[in-house]
């Protein structure tokens, strides 16, 4: 009964086709986009303008220094920091120990370059050209690679490789031949590989023709720059949010694409049109006084869902906790009702929950090492369950994502790619009060802090004997009605006069300690 229960907060067994539409929003400082399904929340995306997409972009560097204990360089690209290049990520494609296969059959062992050979390929001083395979984060600069590869619609081509490839997640095995035929038949120039994307399972010969010769015609013009451009310099700048959402986000199964602003709209016609000119048909212009995003509540939806605490239908909940290291999230029951049978209650507890972690780790874009905290359930029957469904849950995610079982200590741990900074680390800032631990200090804990503060002083400057103390409202009150004895006692002890006054101006953890006669700034 509760799992039948479940399903229906989930939708499972339920054959109707949601609605699935793609909104952008197009601001002058900001682009947003969104993909609702039934009007639910399941992707979002945004792009400040003062933001260059660094994420695949194509750069050519600069060899600055080598770092042989990180087995690593470091690469002048023209950003803000020179980014990382791990000696494994600048071992060229096409040079690598694997055995490698020409078109017609033929086949031969390339010559084996290993990490040794690295700091000799790439002196300091020397040009690389590398892609950046992951943005810079916090303090650190982008993570970069030598092997290339450019994304189309159904296709991507890894230039300097002649490797064909499926996506993994093209699982049918008479889909995945069907594939490969297309793919030798496809005129493919040489030292070009190819893989197929997900996007193209079932479609037929003639788009991937129309991608590759597009894919193609981009690779010949960045093989131009790499010519003629002095380092650092950028080859290739990957697409705005607007072209992205079209090439990642459009399949079938989208019903329309609503769109604000006339230029994009164009654009964005224009280029599912090259794709398939019956879609064109699904891009809406969207002309209201009342914005797009407000119409369809997606507002409304980020403020709820990006919260550290979210409520589930059952009454149980997860909470979020994003750190440097890792994220951190907890299942708890909440407000569910356990009845008759608590371990059917704690399974479907679990199954709600997997769905939304998996959700929310795409709404929010985190990525690195997750650890997951389910509540706790003795049969592992029902800890495979959980963790099916959250492998399930996540393979709709267009990053790549390991998860492991469920461990002896109830844990999931998983790792997502993570390309760019999160959506939170993008929108929110370090709170000012309490430098982002999220707790500030008590009044009590102030309180002592600001007496210790005011010996140190007066033992430092002897002569000193009047001293005013500015503090937060908040701060006073505490000094005044519960801290007064203890402060007419350190009066005494260093002969002195002490003098409150609040400040509103003062965050709650701030406190300023001046000489009265002077109101000059006191410090140790």
């Amino acid at each position: 009964m509760i799992l039948e229960k479940i399903k229906d907060l989930l939708g499972m067994g339920k054959t109707k086709k949601p609605l699935v539409e793609m909104l952008i929003s197009v601001e002058k400082i900001e682009k947003r986009l969104a993909v609702l399904e039934n009007g639910r929340l399941e992707e979002y995306q945004i792009e400040r303008q003062r933001d260059m997409v660094m994420a695949g972009s194509i750069f050519k560097g600069r060899v600055k220094n080598i770092e042989p204990g990180l087995k690593a360089m470091f690469v002048d690209i023209g950003a803000e920091r020179n980014a990382f290049l791990h000696y494994w990520d600048a071992i060229p494609a096409a040079m690598d120990e694997i055995e490698t296969f020409d078109r017609k059959g033929k086949g031969g062992k390339k010559k084996r370059i290993t990490v040794a050979d690295i700091p000799n390929l790439y002196p300091v001083g020397s040009e690389v050209i590398v892609q950046v395979a992951k943005g810079p984060i916090g303090t650190k600069g982008a993570r970069v690679t030598t092997n290339l590869s450019l994304p189309g619609r159904f296709l991507v081509i890894t230039p300097f490789s002649d490797q064909f490839g499926i996506s993994r997640k093209i699982s049918d095995s008479k889909e995945r031949s069907r594939l490969r035929k297309i793919l030798e038949k496809l005129n493919v120039p040489d030292n070009i590989g190819v893989i197929i994307r997900t996007a193209g399972e079932d479609k037929r010969h003639r788009f991937f023709v129309r991608d590759l010769a597009y894919l193609v015609e981009q690779w010949q013009e960045i093989s131009e720059k790499m010519q003629t451009a002095s380092a650092p310099a950028i080859l290739h700048e990957e697409m705005g949010l607007t072209e992205r959402a079209v090439r990642d986000f459009l399949t079938d199964e989208v019903d329309r694409i609503v769109i604000d602003d006339e230029d994009a709209y164009e654009r964005v016609k224009k280029l599912v049109g090259l794709v398939s000119k019956r879609s064109e048909k699904k891009v809406k212009l969207f002309q209201d006084a009342v914005p797009l995003f407000e119409k369809f509540g997606v507002d409304k939806q980020f403020e709820t869902s990006f919260q550290r605490q979210i409520h589930l239908k059952s009454g149980s909940s997860i909470v979020i906790d994003e750190t440097e290291a890792l994220v951190a999230i907890d299942v708890n029951t909440g407000k569910t009702k356990i009845g008759g049978d608590k371990e059917e209650t704690l399974l479907a507890t679990n199954l709600e929950a997997a769905e939304e972690v998996a959700r929310q780790l795409r709404l929010r874009n985190v990525g690195g090492i997750i650890i997951i905290d389910f509540i706790d359930m003795k049969s592992r029957k029902d800890q495979n369950a959980v963790y099916m469904r959250l492998r399930d849950a996540l393979s709709r995610d267009k990053a790549k994502t390991h998860v492991l079982p469920i461990s002896q200590l109830g844990l999931v741990e998983m790792t997502r790619q993570r390309t760019e900074e999160s959506v939170l680390q993008t929108t929110f800032m370090k709170c000012p009060h309490c430098s982002g631990r999220g707790m500030v200090k008590t009044p009590e804990t102030l309180s002592l802090e600001i007496q210790r503060h005011i010996g140190k002083i007066m033992r430092k400057h002897p002569d000193l004997h009047e001293l005013r103390v500015s503090v937060h409202p908040s701060i006073l009150d505490r000094l005044r009605k519960e801290d007064e004895e203890a402060l007419i006692a350190l009066e005494r002890k260093y002969q002195g006069k002490l003098a409150f006054r609040p400040d509103a101006k003062l965050l709650q953890e701030q406190y300023i300690i001046s000489n009265a006669i002077t109101d000059e700034e006191v410090k140790l």
